[in-house]
């Protein structure tokens, strides 16, 4: 059984889990439950293991909304930002900021 955290108001140990963290039964404090930090985990297109600063090349032409057209296949975008959600890395692209999911690029 993992261990539980003691309540941050009163100190007590164990207690009870709710859906999305935990309650004190003695004061009635609620409070959520450890982030789950994904950021350590994101993979490019080849399996590589990708963190913040490291530069990447697109792999596929990319669409975007707006005037600007899209990203052609093979531009590199030089200090990546690796943040949670659907789009995992935040970088410039040809002078525009773009959120980019990590299956359409591989490491350089």
């Amino acid at each position: 059984m993992a261990d539980l955290p003691n309540c941050p108001i009163c100190m007590m140990p164990d207690p009870l889990t709710t859906d999305d963290g935990y309650e004190c039964a003695t004061c009635g404090h609620e409070w959520l439950g450890a982030p789950v930090d994904d950021l350590a985990n994101i993979r490019d297109a080849n399996g590589n293991l990708l963190a913040d600063g490291d530069a990447v090349t697109i792999i596929k032409d990319l669409k975007t909304d707006g005037k600007a057209g899209g990203v052609k296949a093979g531009a590199k975008i030089k200090s990546i930002r690796l943040i949670s959600g659907d789009h995992e890395i935040d970088g410039k692209v040809d002078g525009r900021q773009l959120l980019i999911k990590a299956e359409f690029v591989k490491k350089a």
